[in-house]
């Protein structure tokens, strides 16, 4: 079997889980990366990743997946549980089956992998599990609340995680961005728009679809190669942190979050989106 690390990164037919699968490979990793979308992928293979679908929302579909890799190669040495997505509206708003499958792909997609990586890694004695999370699971803002529940929960289940794993020999590792250029931000204000943009909420809703697209610039928000760079990091490195913040403004914020008591931070946020 191959003596070369294997990793599985999942979303990866575009933004930070594209970046990531070309700095796994040019570290050295023998990568499978998976998504729903597979024809977009084609460059990813071209450069020597191996590409298949796969649904985190279908568990026969993680199965096979991992037990692919399994057949081929023997082991599985790191997991990126990068797909994701984010899904806006007021509370109200928002269906309570999009509510589900937004904790389907972030929360619990992400849990099932690591169930099914994890006795192999643990059969080794070795392995890395990255979760990918947000500043979003460690402050909060209007219409987000489904979004921001799920990366809350991440940051709980990695921790979590992080101790019941140690004794065999496996790190978890969190990666929480900022503001990033992907197609993240454009899906998540448009939700916003489609289920929020009229009625009672909508005066409000329209001030914040202003907000998020304000982040969309190079000049507040990062590229999607700095995040993957920094999970290069957090893969490679012998001894690595249990949580990396990545992007501009990711450690400041999440820092100020910890020191701010909530009533000023519920006015901050209150002044940024014009909800006050």
């Amino acid at each position: 079997m191959n003596a070369t690390p294997v990793a599985l990164v999942t979303g990866g037919s575009s933004g930070i889980g594209e970046c990531t699968v070309g700095e796994l490979l040019d570290a050295g990793y023998l990568v499978y990366t998976v998504a729903r979308r597979v024809d977009r992928m084609q460059a990813l293979a071209d450069k020597g990743a191996h590409v298949f679908a796969m649904d985190v929302t279908d568990d026969a579909s993680m199965v096979a997946g991992v037990e692919r890799i399994i057949a081929e190669q023997g082991r599985i040495d790191l997991l990126v549980n990068n797909a994701g997505y984010g899904s806006y509206g007021a509370v109200e708003d928002v269906p309570i089956d999009e509510a589900r499958r937004q904790f389907e792909v972030n929360v619990f997609g992400l849990a099932r992998l690591t169930q099914l990586v994890t006795p192999h890694m643990r059969a080794q004695r070795s392995g890395r599990i990255i979760n990918i999370s947000s500043i979003g699971g460690k402050f909060y803002e209007p219409f987000g609340a489904w979004y921001h529940a799920t990366k809350f929960a991440v940051e709980g289940f990695s921790d979590c995680l992080r101790m019941e794993l140690k004794p065999f020999g496996i790190k978890v590792v969190i990666i929480e961005p900022g503001p990033i250029i992907t197609e993240w931000n454009e899906i998540a204000r448009d939700s916003l728009l489609e289920r929020s943009g009229a009625g009672d909420y909508a005066p409000y809703a329209k001030k914040a679809h202003a907000v998020l697209t304000g982040f969309d610039k190079p000049g507040r928000a990062s590229r999607p190669e700095t995040v993957a760079k920094k999970i290069r990091k957090a893969a490679t490195r012998r001894n690595p942190a249990a949580r990396y913040p990545v992007g501009r403004g990711a450690r400041s914020i999440t820092m100020s979050r910890d020191h701010t008591p909530d009533a000023v931070f519920d006015q901050v946020i209150s002044r940024m989106y014009g909800s006050r």
